[in-house]
């Protein structure tokens, strides 16, 4: 069973249950309350009818108004409730005030019947046994009982109207439970539709990526599924970044092992030929065989921040010192090419706990870019001043520069510019990427800004006093 239907089953399922729980606990409740509440009709009646007698037989001296008391009070029914009437309004009878059929005994001091409203026992004769409440009735001048008054409400006729409400109410609820279940079907069905068509196109996306192919999911909410279609793009827009990458990187590395192997062959060629003499090539030799040293060096440093190997062995040492000592090591290489490279301390440079080959080793990364990538009679400089609670190191070219676009990608791995590689300027595209990895390492950040081309770069180092 798909996803879809098993939520729109759920749903309904629920909505059911709910419905048929309400519709029996209502029904119970409402079927108790009816049957206390008619229970409970005969004994308030009785109360007030027998109150009601006793200022009646008070006021009158006697039991001569009896029947004027419960015509008015709505226990006359039929024919004898309008002969009544009309005797005493005139032809016109009023609205009784019960519809029920209610039974009311009026017994006297003596036990014999004053009155029966339903004429079932006549008066005067002695009072048989009788049901219903009963109630005292007193001559309120004296205070003293009189007779008793028996109200005998019909349960059967009560019971038939509260069933009657019952059935009509029990209707009333399964109707509204089945529009409620109606209504929740066509609900179920758009949530449903709604929560399984993004899962059915990140299925189909899934699918065509494993296949080589680019996809890309229509963000239609900003909810959790809206935000899962967000993040499934930009893992698309990563791996097709990433796929880019390595075929960069295949052609990088084939083009940076293909050169020392071939120049390697040619001066090994040359040798045996005689064409070469034994200094010379062994000299070329040996520089590329250092090349290829450099690039195996990059990868060895590249698995070590991929697979979380990367260990400092932290000293004390001085930061001055160690910029000094780099300005240094690629002097040789700036003043080949014609670039002048120059370090500018502002204030006083702490002693820091740095992994100094790392460290090295980073910034050596930056100061060589930055050596390749500026023309001859161009300017690198070295700058590090502290800042509040960091050190902050810049090394700052007036070289090619890098578009914009470029930017947000300089740290990816093996990721060079179009630009430098027009110029021929070597390199895998790890340098960047090495240099973060030990600054992060070192709690520190690595930052890069350019202008645009020919406007030179900044990289930024900003480690935590």
């Amino acid at each position: 069973m798909s996803l879809r239907w098993r939520i729109m089953g759920s749903t309904v399922l629920v909505v059911v249950i709910t419905v048929l729980v309400s519709v029996g606990v209502g029904y119970y409740t409402t079927q108790t309350s009816l049957g206390e509440f008619v229970d409970e009709i005969g004994d308030d009646e009785a109360i007030q009818l027998a109150r009601s007698l006793s200022r009646d037989y008070t006021a009158a001296g006697g039991w001569e108004t009896v029947d004027s008391s419960l015509s008015g009070a709505g226990y006359i029914y039929g024919e004898a409730r309008h002969a009544e009437g009309s005797e005493a309004g005139g032809g016109e009878a009023s609205e009784p005030l019960h519809h029920d059929s209610v039974r009311v005994v009026v017994v006297g001091a003596d036990g014999r019947v004053v009155t029966d409203n339903l004429s079932l026992l006549s008066a005067g004769e002695a009072a048989p046994e009788l049901d219903g409440r009963r109630e005292t009735v007193f001559d309120l001048a004296g205070n003293r009982p009189v007779g008793h008054v028996y109200v005998d409400v019909n349960h059967e006729f009560l019971s038939t109207e509260s069933d009657g409400f019952l059935d009509t109410l029990l209707y009333i609820t399964v109707i509204g439970g089945v529009l409620t279940t109606g209504v929740a079907v066509l609900l179920a069905a758009w949530l449903s539709k709604r929560i399984t068509a993004p899962v059915a196109a990140l299925t189909e996306a899934t699918q065509a990526i494993a296949q080589g192919e680019t996809a890309q999911l229509p963000v239609a909410s900003s909810d959790e599924l809206g935000r899962m279609s967000v993040a499934f793009n930009r893992m698309t827009s990563t791996l097709e970044t990433q796929r880019d990458l390595r075929k960069r990187l295949i052609d990088d590395v084939s083009h940076e092992l293909n050169t020392p192997l071939s120049v390697i062959m040619l001066e090994a060629k040359g040798l045996r030929d005689g064409l070469q003499s034994a200094d010379s090539a062994s000299e070329h030799i040996i520089q590329e065989v250092d090349r290829l040293r450099g690039l195996v060096t990059d990868l060895d440093w590249l698995a070590e921040t991929d697979h979380g190997e990367l260990t400092l062995n932290l000293e004390k040492c001085s930061v001055h010192d160690l910029l000094a000592v780099e300005v240094d090591r690629w002097q040789p290489q700036s003043r080949a090419r014609q670039v002048e490279l120059s370090l500018e301390v502002h204030g006083d440079l702490p002693d820091m706990n740095l992994d100094r080959m790392r460290m090295s080793q980073a910034l050596g990364n930056v100061v060589s870019n930055a050596i390749h990538c500026t023309e001859p009679g161009g300017s690198v400089v070295i700058r590090a001043w502290p800042e509040g609670d960091e050190l902050t190191v810049s090394i700052t070219d007036d070289g090619m520069g890098i578009e914009e676009t470029d930017l947000p990608h300089v740290f990816d791995r093996f990721y060079r510019t179009d630009e430098s590689r027009s110029r021929g300027i070597g390199g895998t595209g790890l340098g960047l990427a090495i240099t973060r990895a030990i600054v992060e390492a070192h709690g520190g950040t690595t930052t890069v800004a350019s202008d645009g081309l020919g406007q030179g770069v900044t990289v930024t180092v900003r480690l935590m006093l």
